[in-house]
């Protein structure tokens, strides 16, 4: 893949101290995916002579800052995460649900999005686990893994989470897989949606009850119990968004499809496409009018605004297991299922020596890390190239 034009980075650059100077109420969290963003891949972090095992060829390159908000950081962490996914993938279809919280609760996510991601990641899988457990739609045991994404194409709010799940599950008395009843159907979303809003609708009155909700700001109005009463009967009045895409096909497929959701950012460098050092211009994907690209100009403090507000809050888990495959009962659920599917256990994984995620400029093979090379050493000798 080619090196952007644009980056995040080149915006932090020159935007980024009057930025922080424009917006003291930034959390010490956002302060430091910032200053790691514009450190990233820099002689600031050091760096390390890498070497090409094929025609030998050594070369310095740069440290990056493994920041999981960073644009650049992403295709290690992905990579290492699916090898290990591999191990529990099984040979059946998969399908894809999507849950997503209406606008009226985005202004709640100010000042309570830890809470709010969290009944959100609850409230979907105990969702898909209560339908699926109904005999009128499964009557299985279910699992799978959901990815919060909390952004639209164009960086505005947009909590919502992407369920990957097997199509099927264990019977009640985990004697036999259980399919769904129809090819290409899993669950019905008109179900899975009015299940959803009540568990989450629940949790956020259980909340308020407890006093627990930061109410401040634009949601100020709703500690008054009468306007609160109001606001959570309007989000009864109209259905929650549940999206499920077809069943796709098996371990193979899934491992490419999951790459392509688990370890996404905001904005990725390649649909930065301009920056005069005022205006940042980026592409975005119009869902709403048949998958078109369009353009859209921002000025560098709404650009940052907007991308500063998907940090997550420090330690905030954002890749979740469910089911029989939550930690806790995840080997011992997969070998029964694998019994019943007669299926093979995985290979282990193979431990490998560390090699550069970039190739050699002489031969095209890839460079293999070696000696750290200290930010100091790389100040003073002047040396270093960027390998993003």
């Amino acid at each position: 893949m080619t090196r952007p034009a644009v980056e995040v980075a080149d915006v932090l650059h020159a935007q980024g101290p009057h930025f922080l100077e424009r917006h003291p109420w930034l959390s010490v969290q956002q302060r430091t995916v910032l200053r790691a963003l514009a450190r990233c891949r820099t002689a600031a972090l050091g760096g390390h002579l890498d070497r090409c095992g094929t025609c030998g060829h050594r070369a310095v390159s740069y440290n990056s800052c493994r920041n999981r908000h960073c644009p650049k950081c992403q295709a290690q962490a992905r990579e290492r995460w699916l090898a290990a996914r591999e191990q529990e993938l099984l040979d059946v279809p998969y399908v894809h649900v999507v849950f997503t919280l209406p606008h009226a609760l985005l202004p709640l996510c100010h000042r309570n999005a830890s809470r709010v991601y969290c009944w959100l990641f609850q409230a979907s899988a105990a969702t898909l686990r209560e339908v699926a457990a109904d005999p009128r739609h499964l009557g299985a045991e279910i699992g799978g893994l959901s990815i919060l994404h909390t952004w639209g194409q164009t960086l505005v709010r947009h909590p919502h989470v992407h369920c990957v799940v097997p199509a099927g599950g264990l019977s009640p008395d985990h004697q036999r897989w259980v399919r769904p009843k129809y090819a290409g159907f899993f669950l019905p979303v008109k179900v899975l949606s009015r299940v959803f809003r009540g568990k989450f609708v629940e949790a956020l009155r259980r909340a308020y009850d407890r006093d627990e909700l930061d109410l401040a700001g634009a949601t100020a109005s709703l500690r008054d119990p009468a306007q609160w009463h109001a606001f959570v009967d309007a989000l009864f009045q109209t259905d929650w968004v549940v999206y499920a895409k077809p069943a796709f096909g098996g371990a193979t497929a899934v491992l490419r499809y999951l790459g392509r959701y688990t370890h996404r950012v905001a904005i990725s460098n390649h649909r930065l496409l301009a920056f005069d050092g005022e205006q940042v211009t980026f592409r975005w994907k119009d869902y709403a009018h048949g998958d078109q690209w369009r353009t859209m100009s921002l000025t560098a403090m709404e650009f940052l605004r907007r991308f500063i507000q998907h940090v997550l809050p420090r330690g905030f888990v954002r890749i979740r297991h469910f089911g029989y495959l939550a930690s806790a009962c995840r080997t011992a659920r997969l070998t029964v299922i694998r019994a019943l599917l007669a299926q093979p256990a995985p290979t282990p994984l193979d431990d490998t020596a560390p090699v550069a995620h970039w190739t050699c400029p002489q031969c095209g093979a890839s460079m293999i890390i070696g000696t750290h090379l200290t930010a100091a050493w790389l100040a003073v000798m002047g040396l270093g190239i960027d390998s993003s």
